[in-house]
């Protein structure tokens, strides 16, 4: 049974929340507050999280942010809920490494469509080879981390995601409707600025290694190799 973690300080939408959830067959548990949800979430390692952003004592972007950065949780799909239906606040928190954003309100329908979506994805993530090299940088899904020689990236999970899908494509042009489809999904209701936005948070992070990935101009990006 997968576990879903709902931070969220509306009592009335936690519950309803838990009642359409655990009628999909997912066990939930719940904290009201970002503090408690940073203590209870590494000791609990559920199989998502569903993240208010305006939250008591520690807001949803700290918890994001803190989640994605302690090595045992980054792995941890995230959704955000969120009254602010702007878009610097979906690029906040994409950047911050959550792998969906819904604004209130929202059907509990679409709200079960997105779960399923985002945990047929990182399902999908861990296939294949554990391990996948490039000169002297390795990216291991196993441990969801990635080495370059001996140091350790700090990424999100998308960002590993997104290198993970790019050395998988080598030499391939993909355009920024494919990575967006493939990278957080089909049913992600995202724009292509959301692509380039972490293609450039990556290549920052990627140092001697960020000429790899070349902007294909008018279409998408491309891994080369021999760059």
């Amino acid at each position: 049974m997968k576990q879903i973690f709902v931070v969220e300080d509306e009592k009335d939408l936690v519950e309803l929340l838990t009642y359409n959830l655990e009628k999909d067959g997912y066990r939930v548990l719940s904290e009201s507050d970002g503090e408690a949800a940073l203590k209870k979430i590494p000791e609990k390692m559920p199989d998502l999280v569903l993240l208010d952003l305006m939250l008591p004592k520690t807001d949803g972007l700290t918890v994001c942010k803190t989640l994605k950065a302690n090595p045992k949780t980054a792995h941890i799909p995230v959704v955000m809920l969120t009254a602010k239906g702007e878009e610097s606040d979906k690029i906040v928190g994409l950047e911050l490494g959550a792998d969906d954003y819904m604004t209130k309100p929202f059907s509990v329908k679409e709200l079960s469509a997105r779960v399923r979506a985002v945990l047929r994805r990182f399902s999908k993530s861990q296939e294949g080879e554990p391990v996948q090299k490039f000169r002297d940088l390795t990216l291991n899904r196993a441990k969801h981390e990635v080495m370059l020689k001996s140091q350790k990236l700090d990424l999100t999970a998308k960002e590993f995601e997104l290198l993970d899908y790019f050395l998988t494509h080598s030499g391939r042009v993909l355009s920024r409707d494919v990575l967006l489809n493939n990278v957080w999904g089909y049913d992600y209701f995202g724009t292509t600025r959301t692509v380039d936005v972490h293609v450039r948070r990556l290549r920052e992070k990627l140092s001697a290694y960020e000429k790899h990935i070349q902007t294909v101009k008018g279409y998408g990006y491309l891994f080369k190799e021999d760059a």
